[in-house]
C-alpha cells in the first residue's frame, strides 16, 4: 500500500501567469494615491489631485500602467474632432528607464488612433531632453515654442510644442 502511496502524483495546480509585461487599465479615482505619489516626485511643479479628478470627471483618457501589482506610470489625453492633446505621461522615478516610457507612449498612440484621432499634441520642457527623444524616435516632431509655459525655481520654462500625424484616413 506505500508504493502505491509514493507513486500517486498530487493533483496538478495551474501557475498563476508571472506579470512579465506591463498592464494597462483605465484610472479610477482610487487610484490617486498612487498617482499623486509618482507626481509628487517626477515634477517640480506637480498636477494637483484636482487635477487629475477634473481629468477623470471630463472623462479624459487616463490610464496607469501597472508592472508587478504595482502602478509604475500614467498618461491623460483629452480628444476632440480628430486631435488629441497628451497633457500628461509619467513614469516612477524608480522604474525609469527600462522601456516603460516608450510601452506608455506606445499605449497612448494605439489609444488615439483607436479613437480615430488623426494628430497628437504635446508639450515638453525645453530642458527635458530623455523626453524629447522619446518623442522623436515615435514620430513627434516640433512645431512650436510656448514661451514660459512651465513654472521653475528660479523663472519660468519654455515648452516645446510637438505633433504626431498619425495619418488616419477616415
Amino acid at each position: 500500500m506505500s508504493a502505491s502511496l509514493n507513486n500517486a502524483r498530487a493533483p496538478s495546480v495551474p501557475k498563476a501567469p508571472a506579470e512579465d509585461t506591463p498592464r494597462f487599465r483605465p484610472m479610477a479615482e482610487g487610484d490617486l494615491d498612487a498617482v499623486m505619489a509618482i507626481e509628487s516626485v517626477v515634477y517640480t511643479h506637480p498636477w494637483t489631485r484636482g487635477n487629475f479628478v477634473d481629468s477623470l470627471a471630463a472623462q479624459s483618457q487616463c490610464y496607469v500602467l501597472e508592472w508587478h501589482g504595482v502602478i509604475v506610470g500614467y498618461a491623460v489625453l483629452t480628444t476632440g474632432a480628430d486631435e488629441a492633446h497628451l497633457l500628461n505621461i509619467s513614469v516612477a522615478a524608480a522604474w525609469q528607464r527600462r522601456g516603460l516610457g516608450r510601452e506608455l507612449l506606445d499605449h497612448v498612440i494605439v489609444l488615439a488612433r483607436t479613437l480615430k484621432v488623426q494628430k497628437i499634441f504635446l508639450e515638453v520642457r525645453t530642458s527635458n531632453s530623455a523626453a524629447r527623444a522619446l518623442y522623436a524616435q515615435s514620430r513627434f516632431r516640433e512645431i512650436g515654442v510656448r514661451r514660459g509655459y512651465y513654472p521653475a525655481p528660479t523663472a519660468r520654462e519654455d515648452a516645446i510644442v510637438l505633433e504626431c500625424v498619425l495619418g488616419y484616413a477616415a
